[in-house]
């Protein structure tokens, strides 16, 4: 590939700025100010380029891609690593399935739920927040009766316990 050269590149460069500015100039005419001015932003462009020494570095970017690909196609090493490559993108997949039906899956963050929709819920956090208003009153626990047997008065605690987080 040939080398970048500055004694050619600037007269290429300064040309087609050149006719940018000309079809530019057309496009104002037929076209309006809005396409000239356009024009004349992408005309301005190769100079820049140039001036700045952006061209140098997209020469040398395009001169080392197109070496890379010619040497990928020919080369057995380079053809290994893209190969060991795939084994590894897919073993990585594989464990991330087998992780996923062992239930080792890395748990999602939950999002916190706004405080009108945690009103009446029990959450491991506790109670919702004190500036959160219940829809319905909280009743006072109703006594068992002493003739229950130890099972009855236990679902009632239960009862009590969530009728007290207006669960019903």
């Amino acid at each position: 590939m040939p080398d970048f050269n500055d004694l050619t590149l600037l007269p290429f460069c300064a040309g087609l700025t050149l006719l940018g500015l000309i079809a530019s100039w057309a496009a104002w005419r037929r076209r309006g100010l809005a396409s000239g001015v356009r024009g004349v932003a992408w005309s301005l462009l190769p100079v820049s380029l140039y001036m700045t020494g952006l061209l140098e570095l997209l020469w040398d970017v395009v001169k080392s891609v197109t070496s890379w690909v010619t040497h990928l196609i020919f080369s057995p090493t380079v053809w290994a690593g893209v190969a060991l490559f795939g084994v590894s993108v897919v073993l990585y997949v594989v464990s991330g399935v087998a992780m996923a039906r062992r239930g080792d899956a890395p748990e999602k963050v939950a999002k916190p739920k706004p405080a009108s929709d945690a009103i009446g819920e029990l959450t491991a956090s506790g109670p919702p927040a004190a500036s959160a208003k219940p829809t319905k009153q909280a009743k006072p626990a109703k006594a068992p009766k002493a003739g229950k047997s130890q099972e009855s008065s236990e679902f009632d605690e239960i009862e009590d316990i969530l009728k007290r987080h207006g669960i019903n």
